[in-house]
């Protein structure tokens, strides 16, 4: 199989996370087919922003 024919192609999105709701956010954007790459800190001590990834059709 050719190298550049099995390769995926991603699509990402940018996420603010709640403190009080991270995981039902994070269930949700798991529903629709989104995996989690990483949380980092925020603009501000209380905000997370998750970066996610899937496969693009």
């Amino acid at each position: 199989m050719d190298r550049l024919t099995a390769m995926v192609k991603w699509e990402y999105v940018t996420v603010p996370l709640l403190v009080h709701a991270t995981k039902q956010i994070l269930d949700q954007w798991g529903e629709d087919g989104w995996e989690l790459v990483q949380v980092v800190p925020g603009p501000n001590e209380t905000n997370l922003v998750a970066y996610l990834k899937r496969p693009r059709d």
